[in-house]
């Protein structure tokens, strides 16, 4: 049994093993998940609903537990212009997305502000000359804002302390591999909201 995840970039193709870090230890058996790359969010976004039809419904539906499509908020443009807060946003896509692909087996979820933010639960894995730069909202990573969010920050930082660029891919994948998802989920209310939702799926799935 597997989950498929609908991810917007490369950076996120990390993301299956972080989760599974968190999700296997607490079920029977392990579960994979399939991560399925997009180009960007406005191909996810524009593709949801056929891709995760073709998934959900074709040959292999039966070992598939949930599509599950993950979006950063900080990015799409796809808002109405009266919704600026994130948690309004946040709900107001997901419900949209969600009723837009009409199947019981799949899920919206997105990244506040970005999956950037849930390295930043652990500051202690970066290098000190970056760790230094952080703003005191990191102690509530999903708090680094639109103005600006998490990678961002961290391109900022990495310029001024190491004179270098942070490198989504390279750097993104070296820090999720060794990031505590226990410690992201306690600070991060969203991702726990995701990953709770892929156990009870899950545990559902395996019983």
């Amino acid at each position: 049994m597997r989950f498929v995840l609908f991810v917007e970039g490369d950076t996120e193709r990390a993301l299956p093993a972080f989760l599974k870090r968190w999700l296997d230890p607490k079920l029977p058996r392990r579960v994979g998940i399939t991560p399925v790359r997009f180009t960007g969010w406005a191909e996810l976004r524009r593709e949801v609903r056929k891709r995760a039809h073709l998934h959900l419904n074709g040959p292999q539906a039966d070992e598939i537990i949930a599509v599950i499509a993950l979006l950063d908020l900080y990015g799409p443009d796809f808002y109405p212009a009266h919704l600026t807060d994130a948690g309004e946003r946040y709900d107001w896509a997901k419900s949209e997305i969600e009723r837009e692909v009409g199947h019981a087996k799949f899920r919206q979820f997105f990244a506040v502000h970005e999956t950037e933010a849930w390295l930043l639960s652990q500051p202690e894995l970066f290098p000190a000359e970056v760790r230094r730069g952080f703003p005191s909202r990191v102690d509530k990573p999903e708090t680094v804002n639109f103005t600006e969010p998490p990678a961002q920050l961290l391109g900022r930082l990495y310029r001024d302390g190491l004179r270098r660029a942070y490198k989504k891919i390279v750097n993104g994948k070296e820090l999720f591999d060794r990031t505590d998802p226990d410690i992201a989920c306690n600070k991060c209310p969203r991702l726990k909201e995701l990953l709770d939702e892929m156990l009870r799926l899950a545990q559902e799935a395996l019983q």
